[in-house]
């Protein structure tokens, strides 16, 4: 996560993100190498201008509730700050309500927004980023990795959010199937059961604890430490195509997953030729065709730099 020394117009650009990785739960997360890219630059006025291109292009607003402006907004107010008017131009390539953290990148991109036009004026160390992003999130298993890259651990520790990254093993072949439709992830959380049977519990612990070794040194190990029990067979229902795509996969041997809340399947392939024989699989497996991204894991998390002297966001 870099930053400028403060500017008058910042470029900001965030991975897109899959959480919960199977059995990780509301904890791992990992970041993608699919990126939003914003152009935001401080006007004289106090006047909010938003530009978008790509997706979510026709449904999201153009104004003070866009996310990104929220998120910047709440950072300024964190800081005892008074926010200036803001033009901002909007590159989006994340799928909105896929499961690939749309909204976790857009709550990361208005504060790295905010803490590059503020610039030496405040300090935003990381576990204030971390904090904020979760105060606006609702839960840090997205925005961490977008925040920081790589394969990313989450907890809350008294209400305070704390994480770890860890390199992923180059072994490690990400691919995300996107079909068209969209899932809510409000909705999705809902039909997670507040209780679950113990042996079930315990059967996550040992299949979390299985991932982060088989991420990080044995991906050979990567279908079973995938193995879950707590929250997709409850979101079976909502999402019975992405059911019967990670049920198909699986039963082939490949470590396939929802990714997040879904609808998206993410595949964790160990090397890239059985990543090619899992898109060919799912391929044959689906009625409607579904986007198959072959991505790499983005290790270095959102950034922000200056944007050209002289230049505009349009």
């Amino acid at each position: 996560m870099t930053t400028p020394d403060g500017s008058r117009a910042v470029v900001v650009r965030v991975p897109a993100t899959s959480a919960n990785l199977g059995p990780g739960f509301d904890t791992l997360g990992l970041a993608l190498s699919v990126y939003d890219e914003l152009v935001v630059e401080r006007l004289d006025t106090d006047e909010i201008e938003i530009e978008i291109e790509g997706e979510g292009g026709a449904d999201v607003p153009r104004d003070e509730s866009h996310l990104v402006v929220r998120s910047m907004r709440y950072a300024y107010e964190a800081m005892g700050r008074r926010m200036p008017g803001v033009r901002l131009h909007a590159r989006n390539v994340i799928p909105h309500g896929r499961g690939m953290g749309s909204s976790g990148a857009a709550v990361v991109a208005g504060l790295l927004a905010a803490k590059g036009l503020l610039g030496g004026d405040v300090e935003f160390g990381e576990s204030t980023m971390l904090r904020l992003a979760t105060e606006l999130e609702g839960h840090p298993d997205n925005v961490a990795p977008a925040l920081f890259g790589g394969l990313t651990i989450a907890w809350m520790d008294e209400g305070v959010p704390e994480h770890k990254k860890l390199l992923v093993h180059r072994g490690v072949a990400p691919l995300v199937l996107v079909p068209e439709f969209t899932m809510s992830t409000r909705v999705a959380r809902t039909l997670a059961p507040l209780q679950v049977p113990r042996e079930d519990a315990v059967f996550n612990v040992s299949r979390s604890a299985l991932l982060i070794a088989a991420l990080t040194q044995s991906p050979e190990l990567l279908l079973a430490a995938t193995e879950d029990k707590l929250h997709q067979n409850y979101r079976a229902q909502a999402m019975p195509e992405t059911d019967r795509l990670v049920r198909t996969l699986r039963e082939h041997g490949y470590a396939a997953v929802v990714s997040g809340a879904g609808p998206s399947v993410l595949v964790l392939a160990d090397g890239p030729g059985r990543r090619l024989e899992a898109a060919a699989l799912a391929a044959e497996a689906v009625d409607t065709p579904w986007d198959a991204r072959m991505l790499a894991v983005d290790f270095k998390g959102g950034t922000v730099r200056n944007h050209a002297e002289g230049s505009t966001s349009s």
